[in-house]
């Protein structure tokens, strides 16, 4: 195995913010005290179940590829689909495993559907369309979810949901765009994206409406006085990145404008788990 196809496979970077969202949870919920092994546990459940996710994608997703990424590990023969289920296999067992070493049927339970929805998406969910985009969407929620759940916090605070609600919109948004960058490959898997049924206007529209939406819900917490001040003041810029790539993809409504959207979206998110961390101290 190519070690390097390897990491291509899981890609760390993505893994690396669903860890931390997962910490960032466990502090929002305001948990009577944190423990470290909790916060290390969390994070790599995190981690791994979505590595496990970006695996089972580009297994899923070999054909697409071959049209849209051939540079992808299985499409270009850097990881062979033998050494793809297995790493998969490998990644779900470590996942699970860590949150069962929580002791915390809640958290087991909440895992198990992260990692249920992240197959159900792939297998299926990816040519059922804008539902496809609101299953993958929830993924990047619930780690919030998992990390009020690890740490014994309050899943109902008002803050943890926001943000929850906050990272899926900006998720549906990136995943609607992101369409518009694939109808070539996503032909091979009649996959029913708006762009590919509806075209790429209908689709910059509604991905426009969900970052905007992100940003609406990003506001909630200051207007109810439940963020604190780094919040406050770091808040303004991921939301700056959401409403420039909202008017960007509504004018700019071609293929190679939503694959930089797409990207930049990756940045916005980046800043903005950056931010729910200055708002959970």
């Amino acid at each position: 195995m190519n070690p390097w196809g390897a990491i291509k496979l899981i890609r760390p970077v993505n893994c690396t913010m669903i860890g931390f969202a997962v910490i960032v949870g466990a502090f929002v919920s305001k948990p009577p005290s944190v423990f470290p092994a909790q916060l290390a546990l969390g994070f790599l459940t995190g981690f791994f179940i979505c590595a496990y996710s970006m695996v089972v994608n580009d297994v899923y997703d070999v054909d697409v590829d071959r049209v849209n990424r051939p540079d992808r590990p299985l499409p270009s023969g850097g990881v062979s689909m033998r050494e793809a289920n297995a790493i998969s296999t490998a990644t779900l067992v470590a996942g699970l495993a860590c949150a069962l070493l929580s002791l915390d049927l809640l958290a087991v339970v909440v895992a198990a559907l992260y990692a249920f929805l992240s197959w159900l998406y792939n297998s299926r969910g990816k040519k059922a369309g804008v539902w496809g985009n609101l299953i993958v969407a929830s993924s990047l929620a619930i780690p919030f979810i998992y990390g009020g759940a690890v740490a014994h916090g309050s899943l109902l605070g008002s803050l943890l949901l926001m943000m929850a609600l906050t990272a899926f919109f900006s998720g549906v948004g990136r995943e609607v765009v992101k369409a518009m960058a694939d109808i070539e490959g996503d032909a091979k898997r009649d996959v029913n994206s708006v762009a590919r049924k509806r075209g790429l206007v209908p689709a910059s529209r509604i991905g426009a409406l969900f970052f905007l939406l992100a940003v609406v819900t990003s506001w909630v917490p200051l207007l109810t006085g439940l963020a604190n001040e780094v919040y406050a003041i770091g808040v303004v810029i991921p939301d700056a990145i959401f409403a420039f790539l909202a008017v960007t993809i509504v004018y700019r409504h071609d293929a190679s404008s939503a694959l930089r959207v797409k990207n930049i979206a990756l940045a916005g998110m980046t800043v903005g788990l950056i931010v729910f961390i200055g708002g959970a101290l």
